[in-house]
């Protein structure tokens, strides 16, 4: 039986590997959610600046040149690549002169189950990708592990085919870490702390991109 603790656990980084989080049982709610809160925000600042900056680049010059930027993703991270072509349209949009085309692979269950079902799971992006990309074009790819192979087939796809891709991973990032053109990776390994943080990720590049095209006073002036 794992001991119980009153206080939030942390366990240190072994041989250069993400802690751990939780290494035990917790008595309370709140001292896990203590815990949770030391970890993300341990693994908030393992996140790479430099790669933040490049992402972003490649995001407003999609915005800014009229490529069109796809997301997908699996489960958790399905939605947060739903919820980008949300912050990434209109967020992006919204008192700049931005005209962002955003689409997320993971939002039309039809289609997703109709690939799955007659090609296999595994081909569900790339097969989208094939019918409505273009060299020019944005992947940004959601995937805790790094290892989802419909993940890594679209990023493998995309990069042969002369699209941009950035891959949001997490753990020790798979394969999707080594194959995307820019690896955002978080150094966790606690699924909601990674996904929590890709979300955070996909917040900040929109309305670091939206307050780029913004005067100071508009900024000032607007609740983001």
């Amino acid at each position: 039986m794992n001991p119980v603790h009153d206080l939030p656990v942390i366990a240190p980084a072994v041989g250069g590997l993400p802690v751990k989080f939780p290494v035990g049982r917790h008595a309370t709610a709140a001292s896990f959610f203590d815990g949770y809160a030391e970890e993300a925000t341990r693994a908030a600042k393992s996140v790479d600046g430099a790669a933040l900056d490049r992402a972003a680049a490649i995001l407003l010059d999609a915005y800014t040149g009229g490529a069109v930027v796809f997301a997908c993703g699996n489960g958790g991270s399905a939605a947060i690549a739903n919820h980008l072509q949300c912050d990434h349209s209109k967020g992006v949009r919204t008192a700049t002169d931005l005209l962002p085309r955003v689409v997320s692979l993971s939002v039309n269950v039809e289609l997703l189950t109709a690939i799955a079902n007659d090609m296999s799971y595994e081909d569900v992006f790339a097969y989208q990708l094939q019918c409505h990309s273009a060299p020019g074009d944005v992947l940004l790819a959601v995937s805790s592990s790094g290892r989802s192979p419909n993940i890594v087939r679209a990023l493998t796809w995309a990069r042969d085919h002369g699209l941009r891709t950035i891959a949001l991973t997490g753990f020790d990032g798979g394969e999707a870490r080594a194959v995307a053109e820019v690896p955002i990776h978080v150094d966790g390994t606690n699924y909601g702390i990674v996904e929590d943080l890709h979300q955070a990720i996909m917040h900040a590049l929109a309305q670091y991109i939206r307050q780029s095209r913004m005067s100071a006073d508009a900024i000032s002036a607007t609740v983001f």
